[in-house]
């Protein structure tokens, strides 16, 4: 090989890597001809004591769902008994082994990567990828899903991608190595290899123009003429390497006899791995393996396998370059040498391929086989497909309607713009209002994909209007569906209000007779606490969650039903429901490998982190939801939802440049977002001692009134309104606290309130508030809000010059802000302690804080009693990879043993005798 030191610094850094026991991955990238199928074939050469697979994608099997994932699996697929029955389910659908419900994408990537890291523990892996660009969707999915976990397992991971064809961003996270072209000097040393003379100054000239790229050196310097490699004939000016080298290959083709030639597209059009499909469709042409020769004398196939393309620019030409008669005679050829039965989602495809205008049998073939497709979850498959169905459809009725189910597919695959796409080309010939009502609804849902919720409202209510009274079911999942994204949007809605989209879906409510599920009852809750107020919603409200903490249906798992779940838990001041409701549903969600609906969980589980003063356990969540939107490709990752957080530790800066993003979001709909952005400025201001600017926050959200945070910020409000002196404010927060908090019941609702009412009372009545509400708040897992009520008790004792009894609340108050890490909440008791006289020290920060947020994750489930492979599962890495960071765990906090882990990060329940460590 000439040159590429960097290049192959890092496939050689790789492979040490695996050969120590750990992982790694690496994308090579760069123009066609570049040299990276060169790179793959050095790393073969040098992994030494690795087994090595590996993969070549073809252009023509890009929309053969899980097609290339099968061809790297078969090796391994007598392991597939050791996968838990979800994952194997799971696998089983994706490759069409066994029949089953349609797989989920995510348990597909972690059947993969259990499957490789168990192989990889007998023999480390090497697994190199070329041409990644043409690997069907959901191959390349599973494989960046398993790339992004690989950490400790003995397995390296190659993808060779061609410049411009990674718009998908499926392997941005992984490490990328740009092949560029080679040096002057190191050009210089390739063009010195061809057979033929070339002179100095036209070697420098052919080098400029082509950029270096080896390919098109070596085939230039074999396209001119010998009196142009030696000077004595110009060189055309520019160099036209693209064309020069496509017309380069085309010259080559034509110059192939007949049979040859036909031979050569067959080889371009059939898969790269059925050779024997291939030469029964070239014994249906008349084709005989001597017809190869010629094309391997011209060097368009390989000599040792006469059936491979030299280079895959070859091929592309091939096919590319042949006349449309041609190519439909050779499909036409490969579709009759499948087998009907165990090909036939080829065959259909290769009809299609051979069809000139409608032909509506092929066309049925074609939607029989994106049916199979589905049942393996193969959407991107099924998509393609049906698409393909519907240009050789002549109904226009069939063929929008077969539109409408590729625009199903491609969102279920995550593509909005290909739905989009779809549902255009259906168009005007959409017919019917069930037909009308699939348009409208996937148009929705491609806006939320987008997170652009502003016209979704309006675009679902318009579908309620236009489906009638035909479907009471559907209309109700509409509405609910409409109201969700109107309590997002709040008042950022278009075309319809949230008050009446909340009044359509009361209108709407299903019986309860018939429905009777927790999640139906929730959504009339909160639809009624929308369109009727607080009062007549939060009855509702707690039956809703009475039953789904018992059990009740929450719908399905890929709908992130806990947004709506922390909604009304948090208008009802119940973080008790939400602790509950919130950990069966991630479990659901990790179950079923549903990552979008974990995401969201997730964000509501750390909220809830949040006010218990579990800052670690919160920036675990949060660390998690950022991995599963690179995963799933969900724009709304980031900082903008840790803005409580943000709050809580003081980080200014983080906090309103996270509100300024936020802000930008105003034109698609993100209403609520920035009323949490203010409830979460309100917090940092309180805590700074800042109350004017707190009771601005404050106020903008009592004046929305969310029910995400409206409850919420009326001890916020009322604590800033007492301190700047707002009394006719402070008189609304108190008389909206006094009629909603009873009527929610709780110990923190109840809890509030005697706070509100301890902030506004005189003498001694409040000091009877204050001790309530802490006794109250003691009753949940509300440590951040008792230590609140705590420090205001304790400033209120210092104002009345009970230094001693004032000592006692803001000594509490202290010690649980600084073991939180809510620094400024910390510094405001510290600066109240101080007036009474005692000096309060920083205490030392503990060792657990070393904690990477992975290795926080693993250690609290270790505690909690999981085993590694539990670990694993839940968390989709491998049990190595969770080995790995256990040992990291003991390390950093000393310990010898898993029982040890409790008491070492703090958690509930630990014995003091627990964490001994080694000494």
């Amino acid at each position: 090989m000439v040159g590429r030191h960097a290049e192959r610094a890092a496939v050689d850094r790789l492979l040490d890597a695996v050969r120590d026991g750990f992982s790694g991955t690496l994308v090579l990238t760069g123009e066609p001809g570049i040299g990276k199928t060169r790179l793959l074939e050095y790393a073969a050469a040098r992994a030494h004591e690795l087994r090595v697979v590996r993969l070549t994608a073809v252009e023509p099997e890009t929309g053969l769902g899980y097609g290339a994932l099968h061809r790297l699996l078969r090796p391994f697929l007598s392991r597939a008994d050791r996968l838990t029955g979800p994952q194997r389910a799971a696998l089983d659908a994706a490759l069409g082994l066994l029949p089953g419900p349609p797989a989920d994408r995510y348990l597909v990537g972690l059947a993969t990567l259990t499957l490789l890291s168990d192989a990889a523990a007998d023999q480390p892996l090497l697994f190199l990828v070329d041409d990644a660009h043409w690997l069907d969707r959901e191959s390349a999915e599973a494989l960046a899903f398993t790339a992004r976990r690989l950490y400790a397992d003995s397995l390296g991971m190659v993808f060779a991608v061609r410049d411009g064809h990674g718009e998908d961003g499926l392997f941005d996270a992984l490490e990328v190595q740009v092949v560029t072209g080679l040096p002057e000097p190191e050009a210089d040393a390739l063009l010195s290899t061809v057979p033929r003379r070339v002179d100095a100054d036209v070697a420098a000239r052919i080098v400029v123009g082509t950029g270096g790229n080896p390919l098109a050196l070596l085939e230039l310097a074999d396209a001119l003429t010998a009196e142009q490699l030696s000077g004595v004939a110009p060189l055309p000016d520019p160099l036209p390497v693209g064309r020069l080298l496509e017309s380069h290959f085309q010259r080559l083709i034509s110059a192939l006899p007949p049979a040859t030639g036909t031979l050569v597209l067959l080889l371009a059009a059939a898969p790269s791995d059925d050779t024997a499909l291939m030469w029964r469709a070239a014994g249906r042409l008349g084709l005989a393996a001597r017809a190869a020769r010629p094309a391997v004398a011209a060097g368009i196939l390989c000599r040792d396998t006469p059936t491979a393309f030299r280079h895959r620019l070859i091929r592309s030409a091939v096919y590319a370059g042949a006349a449309p008669a041609e190519r439909r005679r050779t499909h036409a050829a490969l579709a009759a040498a499948c087998d009907a039965v165990r090909d036939a989602d080829r065959r259909a495809w290769h009809r299609a391929e051979a069809a000139e205008g409608a032909d509506d049998g092929v066309a049925d073939d074609l939607a029989a086989a994106s049916e199979r497709a589905r049942s393996r979850g193969g959407y991107s498959q099924q998509a393609l497909f049906l698409a393909r169905a519907a240009e050789l459809t002549a109904a226009p009725g069939t063929r929008a309607e077969r539109l409408l189910d590729a625009a199903q597919a491609h969102l279920m695959s995550g593509d909005a713009s290909a739905a989009r796409t779809a549902l255009d080309l259906a168009g005007g010939d959409l017919r019917g209002p069930v037909m009308r009502t699939r348009e409208l609804r996937m148009r929705a849902t491609a806006q939320m994909f987008q997170i652009a919720v502003a016209d979704v409202p309006a675009m679902l209510m318009h579908a309620v209007a236009g489906l009638g009274p035909e479907d009471p079911r559907l209309t109700w999942e509409l509405l609910c569906e409409a109201l969700h994204a109107a309590l997002v949007a709040h008042d950022r809605t278009r075309g319809v209000s949230p008050a009446e989209v909340a009044a359509a879906a009361v209108a709407a409510r299903p019986d309860p007779d018939l429905v009777p599920h927790g999640r139906d009852l929730l959504m009339e809750g909160l639809a009624r606490r929308a369109a009727e107020g607080f009062e007549r919603g939060a009855p509702l409200l707690r039956t809703a969650l009475d039953a789904l903490r018992g059990g009740a249906g929450t719908g399905g798992a890929s709908s992130p039903f806990a947004v709506m779940v922390s909604m009304a838990c948090d208008d009802l001041w119940d973080v008790r429901a939400e602790r509950d409701i919130t950990e069966r549903l991630a479990a659901a969600d990790r179950d079923a490998g549903a990552l979008y609906a974990l995401s969201m969980t997730l964000l509501v589980a750390a909220r809830c982190d949040l006010w218990d003063g579990r800052f670690e356990e919160a920036e675990v969540r949060y660390a998690e939801f950022d991995d599963i939107a690179a995963d799933t490709g969900f724009p709304g990752g980031g900082d903008i939802n840790r803005l409580h957080l943000f709050a809580l530790t003081g980080r200014e800066a983080e906090l309103r440049a996270a509100a300024r993003r936020i802000a930008e979001l105003h034109d698609i709909g993100h209403g609520l977002l920035q009323l949490l952005a203010r409830h979460a400025l309100t917090v940092f201001e309180l805590g700074r001692g800042r109350y004017r600017q707190a009771a601005g926050h404050a106020r903008a959200v009592f004046e929305a009134d969310p029910p995400a945070c409206g409850n919420l910020v009326l001890p916020l409000l009322i604590e800033a309104g007492v301190r700047t002196g707002d009394r006719a404010g402070v008189g609304r927060a108190v008389a909206r606290l006094e009629e909603r908090a009873p009527l929610a019941g709780t110990p923190w609702a109840l809890g509030t309130l005697a706070l509100g009412r301890a902030l506004t009372a005189d003498g001694d009545d409040a000091e009877k508030f204050y001790r309530e509400s802490a006794e109250l708040l003691e009753q949940a897992p509300l440590a951040l809000e008792l230590a609140r009520s705590r420090i205001l008790f304790g400033e209120w004792l210092r104002r009345r010059r009970r230094r001693s009894d004032a000592r006692r609340q803001l000594r509490a108050a202290y010690e649980s802000f600084d073991a939180f890490g809510a620094l400024p909440y910390a510094e405001r008791a510290r600066t109240e302690l101080l007036a009474t006289g005692e000096t309060a020290r920083r205490r030392t920060p503990e060792t657990r804080s070393d904690l990477t947020p992975r290795e926080r994750q693993v250690a609290s489930m270790a505690a909690a009693g999981l085993t590694n492979g539990e670990i694993a599962t839940r968390l989709f890495v491998t049990a190595s990879t969770v080995e790995f960071h256990l040992n990291k765990v003991f390390r950093k906090l000393d310990i010898t043993s898993r029982r040890q882990i409790p008491y070492a990060i703090g958690e509930p329940g630990a014995g003091p005798g627990a964490g001994r460590g080694r000494g």
